[in-house]
């Protein structure tokens, strides 16, 4: 049997895959089995932020490996990679946070915080937003989209309130004393890319603050330069301090690597006990998250993806003047970008013509197509891409 058919017979699938399977990538190209390449707009849904075997992932992969990928005792024990990625964070990390916890997956952060910020409070109540993605854990299910999506997961965790994403007004009317957290991502990736006002964030942490409950500000696919900033948050102002602030995906541009970094007024109720997890930062991921994180602050990623960010903005919306018949809007910060067609049936044909064309884009529910290169990616790429886009479109 082939790849494909391997994989149909004996894996477990949950969702309609692309009939392709890739051998190798190299910055923003990948090659499927056949030989034939692809632009890759999808970076693993956010997580190759370096592209495709970069030379510094490699190198610290291989460097690392070398020496211990596994401490013994786990996190009973210390790590030199550990430390040193921990104080390269610090200086990356928005004022106000004080200590930061590695896991494996941004699902993960997510669930900690949530578990954690229940335990300090006391409390159950937790508010997130319509059309939210926080994870696929029991915990972090009844935070994403809305109470919909975990009906069919029993028991269901109780006391979980939703409320329009970017509506401050909704938020005052259900933000209470019995509330544990707020939960919110700065940008909506898996929403499609929907941006609040600029004073949102603020907002929602001064109502925070005025009740008792801890703001969770989920950064895993904004963070990381994505936006043009380090993290999506710096929008908002310089005095925003979550409570927690949740990574993930570009955090280690592809290998399996999150964390969640906390306020100096949650670390101080932290106790012994409260969470832990055999891979809390093994060396492998420090050492590799930390090659990642320092040729984005050494060669001021962020800056870049400001300037290549407009560039595809602009000629998504040239495509959106030139098939205002598909388009319904075009909608992007930095290298995180979507638009919308009105006919929402378009979008899985679409995402396979492109794909045929040799582009990979991400679907989203609602007719929205999301475009998250990676963050070296080339104007020369980006044009190829908007190519294609536009031929697609054209025979759609």
């Amino acid at each position: 049997m082939n790849t494909i058919d391997t994989e149909n017979s004996l894996g477990i699938t949950f969702c309609d895959r692309l009939e392709l399977a890739f051998t190798h990538g190299e910055g923003s190209t990948v090659w499927d089995e056949s030989g034939k390449p692809y632009l890759d707009f999808t970076s693993g849904w956010g997580v190759t932020c370096l592209g495709h075997s970069h030379p510094v992932i490699t190198h610290a992969i291989s460097k690392q490996a070398s020496k211990i990928i596994q401490s013994p005792n786990a996190g009973f024990t210390y790590s030199p990679s550990r430390a040193a990625l921990l104080t390269l964070l610090k200086g990356a990390l928005p004022t106000g946070l004080a200590k930061t916890y590695f896991c494996n997956s941004g699902a993960e952060a997510n669930d900690a915080s949530l578990k954690l910020a229940r335990k300090i409070t006391g409390r159950k109540k937790i508010i997130s937003t319509l059309g939210a993605f926080h994870g696929r854990t029991f915990n972090t299910l009844s935070v994403t989209r809305d109470t919909v999506n975990s009906d069919r997961y029993t028991p269901k965790q109780a006391d979980t309130v939703f409320v329009p994403f970017g509506d401050i007004t909704a938020m005052v009317d259900v933000i209470d004393n019995q509330t544990a957290a707020v939960i919110v991502e700065p940008i909506q990736g898996e929403g499609g890319v929907q941006i609040p006002p600029v004073d949102y964030l603020s907002q929602i942490q001064t109502l925070c603050h005025q009740h008792g409950a801890l703001f969770i500000v989920d950064e895993i696919q904004t963070g990381f330069c994505r936006t043009g900033k380090f993290f999506a948050l710096e929008y908002s102002g310089e005095n925003i301090t979550p409570d927690f602030l949740t990574m993930g995906k570009g955090i280690a541009g592809g290998f399996p690597f999150a964390g969640f970094a906390v306020s100096e007024k949650v670390s101080l109720l932290l106790e012994k006990d409260d969470h832990g997890g055999t891979y809390c930062g093994n060396p492998l991921g420090c050492a590799i998250s930390y090659a990642v994180i320092n040729h984005l602050v050494e060669n001021n990623i962020a800056d870049q993806v400001t300037e290549k960010g407009f560039y595809l903005q602009k000629n998504l919306s040239q495509l959106q003047n030139q098939f205002p018949e598909l388009i319904r809007e075009v909608r992007g910060v930095g290298l995180m970008c979507a638009f919308d067609f009105f006919d929402q049936s378009l979008t899985r044909p679409f995402t396979l013509a492109c794909a045929d064309a040799g582009l990979l884009v991400v679907p989203t529910r609602n007719g929205i197509i999301r475009l998250l290169p990676d963050l070296l990616v080339t104007q020369e790429s980006i044009d190829k891409a908007v190519k294609i886009l536009a031929e697609v479109m054209r025979e759609s």
